[in-house]
């Protein structure tokens, strides 16, 4: 099976690269290598893979994107603009990134007449400001939903129509909305998994994206964080290894998958606030974690958590590695590779 991963040079990418890689599938991965980490994952993936073909382009350039993707017959859409704070700064490359990206993707796989399957890297912010009008409950570590209708978290059904997206949002669910829509118009086979916070091995996160990987960095090298807001935010968190599995099976059950959306996440079951990820990391770094608070930022969610029942009962999917373990395998990871990290 021949495949494209876009963005195939960050975090998810190189390790979906490397999973497909080695059960024999014909991968190209196409990076700009502008985000930070990427250069190291591709020359891992090349040491480790020999038979991977790179290329270095934009999902920009539809020309490009239409040589891309003549022959696939799978394409994982990983690349994008990722930060919420960025989108605000530079609306327009958000935007092109993300919205014109991925037409320019769906575009190129409708005139390639290969019909491949496509999934797109959606995510939460899809939900906009609708996820912070769920009534809340505090406690002295966490905010927590306080509506039973939520009790498994955000579903599918939770309505996409409110202000307050950002740019960020309001490109992804452009992005993903298109998607869908090619499904329905075209006869596409796409998917869009609107994911929450993945996180694992060969993440280079930053104090505006990979939160959970910027926390476990930071504490290992003894960097101060910034803790914005009060800590006591939630989200359900998914470790790499789940996330992988789930793209294999949406993809191997595409006559129930094509045309949907999946919210994709830890689920109920693996839910952490910052504060409690900071007191994790103090036990099992075993010294202190130094850190400071400061205003909450733009239209930050108190609580995130993905409703993962539809994944469950489509493909048969969720998540097998609890968020502890999951944790202390990134904090594994970056002890053996601190080196590339600093």
């Amino acid at each position: 099976m021949r495949v494209l991963i876009t963005g195939g040079a960050g975090f998810v990418g190189s390790n979906t690269a490397d999973t497909l890689l080695k059960k024999g599938y014909e991968v190209t991965i196409l990076d700009n290598l502008s985000r930070k980490g990427t250069e190291k994952n591709l020359e891992w993936l090349k040491n480790n893979h020999k038979d991977l073909e790179f290329m270095k382009a934009d999902v920009r350039d539809f020309d490009v994107m239409k040589s891309a993707c003549m022959d696939k017959d799978l394409i994982f859409h990983l690349a994008a603009q990722v930060a919420v704070t960025t989108s605000i700064k530079n609306p327009k490359d958000d935007f092109d990134i993300n919205a014109l990206g991925t037409f320019n993707v769906l575009e190129a796989a409708r005139l390639s007449k290969s019909n491949p399957i496509i999934v797109y890297s959606s995510t939460n912010k899809v939900y906009g400001n609708n996820v912070n009008l769920i009534p809340l409950k505090i406690s002295n570590t966490r905010y927590e939903f306080d509506d039973p209708n939520f009790e498994n978290g955000v579903p599918e059904t939770l309505s996409t129509d409110a202000n307050e997206h950002t740019p960020y949002g309001s490109s992804k669910y452009m992005a993903d909305l298109y998607t869908r829509d090619f499904a329905a118009v075209y006869g596409m086979n796409t998917i869009s998994f609107r994911m929450s916070c993945v996180y694992g091995t060969r993440q280079f996160g930053n104090e505006d994206q990979g939160w959970i990987a910027h926390f476990v960095i930071s504490s290992i090298l003894a960097r101060p964080l910034i803790v914005f807001g009060d800590g006591k935010q939630v989200r359900d968190v998914l470790f790499i290894d789940d996330l992988l599995d789930a793209l294999l099976l949406a993809t191997d059950n595409i006559k129930k998958t094509r045309g949907q959306a999946y919210n994709i996440g830890g689920g109920i079951n693996n839910t952490i606030s910052l504060l409690e990820l900071i007191d994790l990391l103090k036990k099992s770094i075993g010294k202190n974690i130094l850190y400071s608070f400061s205003d909450w930022r733009p239209f930050d969610q108190k609580v995130y958590i993905s409703d993962i029942r539809k994944a469950k009962q489509d493909f048969g999917w969720e998540p097998k590695i609890s968020a502890e373990e999951g944790i202390k395998k990134l904090i594994g990871w970056v002890g053996e590779n601190i080196d590339i990290i600093r």
